[in-house]
């Protein structure tokens, strides 16, 4: 039935839009608040998808092999953070694409040597492995999984950014960094705990999207193309503006995916808009990035000038 491809298209669109914004989310973090142009943000997503997948099958219990990819790409992000990254803060955005590239190309190819070049795949468990009824909706429950864990985690980071001390000191550091450093605040402990709780949200969108996807070398690479399409559209520095975007950017490509080949139909000759359909729908959310620079050049949700204690 058509309500019945629709409200899965949907359901798809909602699913994509959570893996964006978890990945998005510490990216906009790190790059508004911490001014770093972090390219490798997509390494941390590839190796979370890597350590997950070789920790689940090593002691077959889902939760434990995430637990380990979550901790583990955060604490290796940190040191990455602390040895290497800190000393290009205050160098040109340049020079931070250049290092960071540098890093994708690391690990990219240490992903290949210790798991080798042929993909791997990362198993469902077996508790969310069969799909739900949605009003007469069969949909996978593993998918449903990933909407709930998103949202989990956009409630968290709420609470985190808005009720929590840290919370605070983030937000300030937005918009006031000089005047958070003034107050004897240490920002580099800040910054480094900025890069890896990031990082750390980014093995989370790993570790979820391997049971669904192929997990390769390189996978992070067109994640992030969608990521930063993500933090323009919502709001550099806004995690607020990362959640709605991610969604909004989800749901448009899902849809346009699924139904810009039929709305063509109506203009153009069936074959016409077969052919052109898949193409057009594919660059639907950078014109809708577009249209959002032109009339909103700072985002839809951009972080506010103010900050409230």
């Amino acid at each position: 039935m058509l309500w019945t491809l629709f409200f899965s298209q949907l359901l798809n669109g909602l699913q994509l839009g959570m893996l964006l914004f978890l990945f998005a989310a510490g990216l906009t973090l790190v790059l508004g608040i911490m001014n770093f142009v972090n390219l490798s943000h997509g390494a941390f997503y590839m190796l979370g998808a890597y350590i997950a997948a070789a920790s689940f099958n090593a002691t077959q219990s889902f939760l434990l092999a995430g637990l380990i990819a979550i901790v583990g790409v955060g604490v290796l992000a940190m040191l990455l953070e602390r040895l290497a990254l800190r000393r290009f803060y205050d160098r040109p955005h340049l020079d931070q694409v250049l290092a960071t590239l540098g890093l994708i190309l690391f690990f990219n190819e240490s992903a290949r040597m210790l798991w080798g070049a042929q993909p791997i795949f990362a198993a469902v468990p077996s508790w969310a492995s069969g799909a739900f009824n949605l009003f007469g909706l069969y949909y996978q429950q593993y998918r449903l999984l990933i909407i709930a864990m998103g949202l989990v985690v956009a409630l968290l980071l709420y609470g985190l950014i808005q009720h929590t001390r840290l919370g605070m000191l983030i937000r300030a550091s937005a918009t006031h960094a000089d005047m958070v450093s003034a107050l004897g605040i240490n920002a580099r402990l800040l910054n480094t705990l900025l890069f890896g709780v990031g990082a750390s949200l980014a093995a989370l969108a790993g570790w979820l999207v391997g049971p669904i996807v192929s997990v390769q070398s390189g996978m992070g690479d067109e994640v992030l193309i969608l990521a930063l399409v993500v933090i323009v559209v919502g709001g550099i520095g806004s995690v607020r503006g990362a959640f709605y975007a991610a969604l909004i950017i989800g749901v448009v490509d899902s849809l346009g995916r699924a139904y810009m080949a039929q709305g063509l139909r109506f203009f153009l000759d069936r074959q016409v808009a077969d052919a052109v359909g898949p193409a057009l729908a594919s660059m639907l959310i950078y014109l809708l990035m577009a249209l959002v620079l032109a009339f909103k050049p700072q985002g839809l949700f951009p972080v506010q000038s103010k900050v409230k204690a």
